[in-house]
């Protein structure tokens, strides 16, 4: 076994290895050194490259031609933290001048911790050059006028103040690091090889540059749209001691998540008490395609969770048009609307009043089944006016095709589709109602009386749907009602306002 020892840099280790490589010294049979041992054991054999003795010859050095692409890679791995790449490294340049070039290739074991390492700290030069944040020094300071610290995790400090110096003109800096300090005077740059202790380079005087930098990176901070993995993927959290913007960044995350979101970058638009606007509702929606089938409309969100569309069922030349508020459950998941529990005791209400299922006409102001999980079960959600908005268009589309005499709308929110308007229901109850040469009819959904406490509560709205819909018969049978109008603005009064 014999030792080399050489100064930590890659030209001393290329010196070495290529005098090793003239007398076919085999990778394993050398130690590799960076400190000049204290004493040779007995059968060792010492090559000092750091500095070579007067009076010692030298082995002649073999010529190795090596492609640019492993030269670059040597060179990284050259400046990697660990300690046995130098013995690594020669192995590679034993393996290639042996003939074997699937050392320069990621297949092969060696070529891929090559390729790891050379990865690694060009990683390393692309975060020191994006995260090393200089200090001024106040006026009267001594050189330099700005310094810095750094902890990279590789030895890129030397490769980094090459950088450095060739962007900051004249100014003098230093990048301190655990392993030592890059010095430039605005003409030459010095490198030093110390331990160097953080509080080395401390600024205590105020940094106007770094005081406007803080004032700048905060007011382009977006709350509304932060994203923390995003964040934290492009800015390391390990970085953030040492940046200055580093200290802002947890407090900004906790205030965006405290409520920040809703007022985005302008924290005085949450003060403002606002003001109205008078804008025509269908002006203010927002424009939306027009879909040529159920199936395929996007017109809102609600498509995306729910199982299908559900369509109408019934004749299209009914007299009467039953409208609800959405499909449930079971219509969601069969395509048909009023087929759940609702549906059932909607059922019993239509044979109570005298009609038949098949000569009616049901749909829903809502075609998508709106729902929230409750353990395993989906529940009822009640649709939002804007998706009522955007349902319009299909439930338009039935009332010109229809043309029924008399639509009985079932709860609230159906009366609010059909009316174009936010409505109160029992000012329509048990009272009908003119529109645009027919009439409608409004009474409680069937879901309603699913939701009564007891089975008298129930059978109480049952029986007030049952009359609804008596009343819509009577209606439809008497020929006082003309076909309904699809447009303009239905000539229609609320119970309130009849008294």
């Amino acid at each position: 076994m014999r030792s080399i020892v050489i100064d930590d840099h890659f030209a001393a280790w290329r010196t070495a290895s290529l005098r090793a490589l003239a007398e076919r010294v085999a990778p394993e049979a050398i130690e590799w050194r960076i400190e000049q041992p204290a004493g040779l054991q007995q059968g060792q054999t010492l090559f000092d490259y750091g500095k070579l003795q007067e009076g010692v010859v030298a082995t002649p050095a073999v010529a190795v031609h090596v492609s640019k692409e492993l030269a670059a890679l040597m060179h990284d791995c050259a400046l990697h933290c660990e300690p046995q790449r130098w013995a690594f490294l020669y192995k590679v340049l034993w393996r290639w001048q042996q003939g074997d070039r699937a050392v320069a290739s990621p297949a092969d074991a060696d070529g891929a911790q090559l390729y790891r390492m050379a990865k690694s700290v060009r990683r390393a030069k692309h975060d020191m050059i994006a995260y090393v944040r200089f200090r001024q020094q106040a006026q009267t300071a001594s050189p330099p006028e700005y310094i810095a610290w750094y902890e990279p995790d590789h030895d890129v400090l030397a490769w980094a103040a090459e950088h450095f110096s060739q962007r900051m003109g004249r100014s003098s800096w230093m990048i301190a690091t655990p392993r030592g300090a890059a010095f430039w005077d605005g003409q030459q740059l010095h490198l030093e090889r110390r331990h160097v202790l953080p509080g080395e380079c401390r600024v205590d005087t105020a940094d106007e540059a770094e005081a406007l930098w803080l004032a700048y990176y905060r007011s382009t901070f977006n709350p509304a749209r932060l994203n923390e993995a995003a964040l934290e993927q492009h800015m390391p959290v390990r970085f953030w001691k040492g940046l200055p913007e580093g200290r802002l960044i947890p407090a900004m995350i906790s205030e965006a998540k405290s409520g920040a979101r809703r007022v985005a970058q302008a924290s005085e638009v949450g003060a403002l008490a606002g003001k109205s606007i008078a804008v025509e509702a269908a002006l203010a929606q927002p424009a939306r395609e027009s879909p040529s089938s159920l199936d395929t409309c996007r017109r809102c969100d609600l498509w995306r969770d729910a199982t299908q569309a559900v369509g109408s069922a019934g004749p299209r030349d009914a007299r009467i048009m039953l409208i609800g508020e959405q499909p449930g459950d079971l219509e969601d998941l069969s395509g048909q609307p009023f087929v759940g529990p609702a549906g059932q005791l909607l059922d019993i209400a239509i044979r109570h009043a005298g009609l038949s299922r098949e000569r009616l006409y049901l749909t829903n102001a809502v075609k998508h089944f709106k729902w929230e999980l409750r353990g395993k079960r989906r529940l009822h959600k009640t649709p939002a006016q804007r998706e009522v908005e955007a349902c319009s268009y299909w439930l338009e589309r039935e009332l010109h095709t229809v043309r029924p005499a008399v639509i009985v709308t079932l709860g609230a929110t159906a009366l609010n589709a059909l009316l174009h308007k936010k409505a109160s229901l029992r000012d329509y109850v048990d009272a009908p109602f003119e529109l645009n040469g027919g009439w409608g009819v409004a009474t409680y959904h069937p879901s309603f009386a699913l939701r009564q406490p007891n089975e008298a509560a129930r059978d109480k709205v049952l029986g007030e749907i049952s009359n609804a819909l008596a009343q819509a018969r009577e209606l439809a049978e008497s020929g006082l009602a003309g076909i309904a109008a699809t447009s303009g603005t239905p000539n229609k009064t609320s119970k309130k306002e009849r008294q």
